[in-house]
C-alpha cells in the first residue's frame, strides 16, 4: 500500500491550528480565573490596610468562592473573624480546612494551631488544650506549649503548668525556674490541712529557684503557723541574703515575728544594716516599729524619718514626720494631717512594670496582665 504524504502535509498546519486555538482557549480561561481572584483578594487587603474589617471580609469570601481550594484565603479569613471577635465563624474556616484531604502536612499544623487560637479566644479551654496537645512534634511546638502554659495558668492547674514549664526549659525556650517555683507555692497554698506536704513544696521551690523571695517568705509564715518563730526569723534572714532587692517585703514580717517572741537584737541591727544600703521606707517602718516595742528610745520615729527626708524626698514619709509635730496652729492639725494622709495614698500603691496596674498590696503574679514578678518590691514613691 503506497503511504500518501500528502495528507501528512496537510494534516501538521491543521493539528497546529487545533492545538494553537486549544491553548489560546486555556490561556483565556485562566487569565478570567486569576483576574477574579486576585482582584478580590488584593481588594480585601486594601480594605485591611484601611482597617475596614468588613469589607475586607466581604471580599475574601468572594476570593475564597472564585478559588475555593486556595488555603491562603481561608487562613486570612479565618484570622479576620478572629480578630473581630466571631470565634464560631473562625471554628468553622479553620475545621474545613482541616478537613481537606488535599492539605499539606505543614499546612494542617498552622491550621490546627489556628483553631486552637480560636478556641483560646473563645474561652473554650478544654477544647484549646486538646488542640494544642496535637502540635506535638510540629514546628508549632514552643508556640503551643507557652500558649498551652498560659492556658493551664488561667484555670489554675498548676502541675501541668508545671510539666510544660519542664519542657520548655528543658528544650532551650528560656528559663522557667522562676515560674515553676511560683507553681509550687499556688500548690503549697491549697495544701492548708497538710502543712508538711506543703513545706516540702515549698523547700522545693527554694531549691528550684534558690534567689525567688516567694518561697522563703511563705515558708517562714508557715512556720510561724505552727509555733516555730525562731525558725521563721532564720528563714527570713536566708530570704534576706538570698533576695536582697524584696527586702521591702521581708522587713515587715521579720519585724512582726522578732516581736512575738523574746527580743532578737540581731534582727533591728540586720534591718538597719540593710537600710542604710538601700533606704526604703517600709524597712524604716520596720525598724521603728521593733524599737518602739524593745522600748528603745534612743532614736525617735521622728527622728527617723527626718533623717529620711534628708536622704530622700518623700511625701509619706513627711505626713508620717508632721503627724507627731507640735504646729504653730494646733488646732488645724487634724485637717492638715487628713490632706497630706489622703495625698499620698496613691503614692504607697505597688505598680506592675509590664503594664501599670497598680494595687494596694503587692502580687507575685499581676492580675491585670497575668505577668509573673512584674510588681518590684518597692512602692510607686521610691520607684
Amino acid at each position: 500500500m503506497d503511504f500518501d504524504l500528502t495528507w501528512i502535509l496537510l494534516g501538521f498546519p491543521v493539528a497546529f491550528a487545533l492545538g494553537w486555538l486549544a491553548s489560546r482557549l486555556d490561556v483565556r480561561q485562566l487569565r478570567i480565573e486569576n483576574r477574579q481572584a486576585p482582584k478580590a483578594y488584593f481588594k480585601g487587603l486594601n480594605f485591611l490596610l484601611n482597617e475596614q474589617q468588613d469589607q475586607a471580609i466581604d471580599a475574601f469570601i468572594e476570593a475564597v468562592q472564585n478559588d475555593p481550594d486556595t488555603s491562603e484565603l481561608h487562613f486570612a479569613l479565618g484570622n479576620l473573624f478572629r480578630r473581630r471577635g466571631e470565634y464560631e465563624r473562625a471554628v468553622r474556616v479553620h475545621q474545613h480546612l482541616l478537613s481537606r484531604g488535599d492539605l499539606s502536612a505543614d499546612d494542617g499544623h498552622r491550621a490546627q494551631h489556628a483553631l486552637a487560637l480560636d478556641y483560646l479566644k473563645a474561652g473554650l479551654l478544654d477544647r484549646a488544650e486538646e488542640a494544642l496537645l496535637k502540635l506535638e512534634g510540629t514546628r508549632f511546638e514552643a508556640q503551643a506549649r507557652l500558649a498551652l502554659l498560659a492556658n493551664y495558668e488561667r484555670s489554675r492547674d498548676w502541675e501541668p503548668a508545671a510539666l510544660v514549664a519542664q519542657k520548655l526549659e528543658n528544650a532551650g525556650q528560656g528559663s522557667f525556674k522562676g515560674r515553676l517555683a511560683h507553681y509550687l507555692c499556688e500548690q503549697a497554698n491549697a495544701l492548708t490541712l497538710a502543712p508538711d506536704r506543703a513545706q516540702a513544696l515549698l523547700k522545693q521551690a527554694i531549691a528550684t529557684a534558690p534567689e525567688a523571695a516567694r518561697p522563703r517568705i511563705e515558708l517562714a509564715a508557715l512556720q510561724h503557723q505552727q509555733g516555730n518563730t525562731v525558725l521563721a526569723i532564720a528563714t527570713l534572714k536566708e530570704a534576706v541574703d538570698a533576695a536582697p532587692a524584696a527586702v521591702a517585703l521581708i522587713a515587715p514580717r521579720l519585724a512582726a515575728f522578732a516581736m512575738v517572741g523574746k527580743p532578737d537584737p540581731s534582727v533591728l541591727e540586720l534591718l538597719q544594716s540593710v537600710y542604710k544600703q538601700t533606704p526604703s521606707l517600709d524597712v524604716l517602718d520596720a525598724i521603728v516599729a521593733l524599737e518602739a516595742s524593745s522600748g528603745d528610745t534612743t532614736t525617735s520615729a521622728r527622728d527617723w524619718y527626718a533623717r529620711h527626708l534628708a536622704e530622700e524626698p518623700s511625701l509619706v514619709a513627711a505626713a508620717k514626720w508632721i503627724a507627731g509635730e507640735k504646729l504653730e496652729h494646733e488646732q488645724f492639725h487634724p485637717q492638715v494631717q487628713r490632706a497630706l494622709d489622703h495625698a499620698v495614698k496613691p503614692l504607697t500603691r505597688y505598680r506592675c512594670a509590664a503594664c501599670g496596674f497598680e494595687a494596694k498590696q503587692h502580687f507575685w503574679q499581676c492580675p491585670g496582665c497575668q505577668a509573673w514578678d512584674s510588681y518590684p518590691a518597692r512602692r510607686v514613691e521610691e520607684l
